[in-house]
């Protein structure tokens, strides 16, 4: 059986692309696309059985974008590393991530 963890959109000292604004889904799509490669470097690829992804949700403002990471229920290996993204997450973005997102004409702002 497979189930996710929402880990966030952006790191959660970070400021990121607000639901309902001109560009979000965009700005968002590329912010998520960072922290997945944030995630990666910090907690290093996925096991089997566990893969990081951008998924819509449903929001008043309309979809927004967040990073889940999917896991299979019956690989303890892939549980635990969505529940590690979870909670042992970057809190903010590494150089690498804010140069990614300069490139693509993001501006990371610190809260």
């Amino acid at each position: 059986m497979r189930d996710h963890v929402y880990v966030g959109s952006v790191p959660p000292e970070e400021d990121c692309a607000q639901a309902g604004t001109d560009g979000y889904y965009e700005r968002a799509k590329e912010e998520c696309r960072a922290y997945v490669n944030l995630l990666r470097r910090t907690l290093g690829p996925e096991p089997e059985g566990a893969r990081l992804a951008v998924k819509s949700h449903d929001h008043d403002f309309g979809p927004y974008l967040g990073v889940v990471c999917y896991y299979d229920c019956g690989k303890e290996e892939s549980m635990d590393y969505a529940f590690r993204c979870e909670s042992e997450g970057p809190q903010e973005w590494d150089e690498e991530a804010r140069r990614e997102l300069q490139k693509r004409g993001i501006n990371p702002e610190r809260r």
